[in-house]
């Protein structure tokens, strides 16, 4: 059985929007759809419980907001106690079709030591997700268009990501230090390290939003919170997974990726606030926090290591 993962915060409109689109009824796989709310306020909450109950969606109410990747793993660990062996996780502003669900589960059936993920374009049709490498020289990811089979290194976007829920187990699912961006990375990046692969069907298609849960709708400026996690969990990955050597190599570029991703909001926000600056400063600040913790232990290690 299927379980369809889909994390809101207080996200009744676009689960109405995008989530209730997908026709069950042509599902040739048996299924469970799993909400998982993370609180935003009351009346959210409210409109969230009145969209799953209309729906017959499984809702699990979380009781803050502990992040992205918390609440899937929440969603997944529900799913596997409704007796599913497969699982996609799907963004709240991202549609897929029936026949795209049924491929996702045959192909989990068919390499389950795999995370999967459809092509994944813009509304307009332009390429969103074709494939992701891991650039650890100049430290950041890269969009790719891989040939279609499954890979032993790079990472899948978690927009639409489906794998079997033993594999999602054995990994321990998306590391909740993430909160929101890069878990989708670091989990590919635990996945391959593991003897698993990563695997991009460009065959099919799952159409995103980008901005449905990012800002504004239809306005080019990001959250404070894309700002701030994207800096500090690019960081975060270096400190978990790299040698010392890369990632002294990305915190030196550290500067340049923040500006960066302050420029994919626009330069005319910055003429409104300084919020979008303070974010990313925030944000590579505790990242660097991170990557000075990784340090001392690898000195405080640095003895018993050279003793053996």
């Amino acid at each position: 059985m299927l379980g369809i993962v889909v994390v809101s915060y207080g996200s009744a409109e676009l689960l109405r929007a995008n989530l209730a689109r997908v026709d069950r009824a042509a599902l040739r796989t048996p299924h469970r759809v799993v909400v998982v709310d993370n609180l935003r306020d009351a009346a959210a909450r409210a409109d969230v419980r009145a969209c799953a109950r209309e729906h017959g969606w499984e809702l699990v109410e979380q009781q803050g907001n502990p992040g992205f990747g918390p609440a899937c793993d929440a969603g997944a660990a529900r799913a596997a106690a409704l007796g599913c062996d497969a699982l996609v996780l799907l963004n709240p502003d991202a549609v897929v079709d029936a026949a795209t669900l049924d491929a996702l589960a045959e192909q989990v059936a068919r390499t389950p030591r795999a995370l999967v993920s459809p092509r994944i374009v813009r509304t307009d049709g332009r390429p969103w997700f074709t494939g992701g490498r891991i650039d650890v020289a100049a430290g950041r990811t890269r969009n790719v268009v891989t040939d279609g089979t499954p890979q032993d290194e790079g990472w899948v976007s978690g927009a639409c990501l489906a794998t079997s829920t033993s594999w999602w187990e054995h990994l321990g699912g998306f590391d909740p230090d993430y909160f929101l961006y890069w878990e989708d990375v670091d989990l590919s990046y635990r996945c391959t390290r593991a003897g698993g692969t990563v695997h991009v069907r460009q065959d099919l298609v799952a159409v995103h939003d980008a901005g449905g849960t990012q800002g504004e709708p239809g306005a080019r400026a990001k959250s404070p919170a894309y700002y701030r996690f994207n800096t500090r969990n690019r960081l975060l990955f270096a400190a978990k997974h790299l040698a010392p050597p890369d990632r002294r190599r990305w915190v030196l570029t550290a500067p340049a990726y923040a500006r960066a991703v302050v420029l994919r909001g626009g330069r005319r926000q910055l003429l409104r606030s300084p919020r979008p600056v303070l974010s990313a400063l925030r944000g590579s600040a505790e990242g660097l926090l991170r990557v000075a913790g990784a340090a001392r232990r690898d000195r405080a290690a640095a003895p018993a290591g050279r003793a053996s």
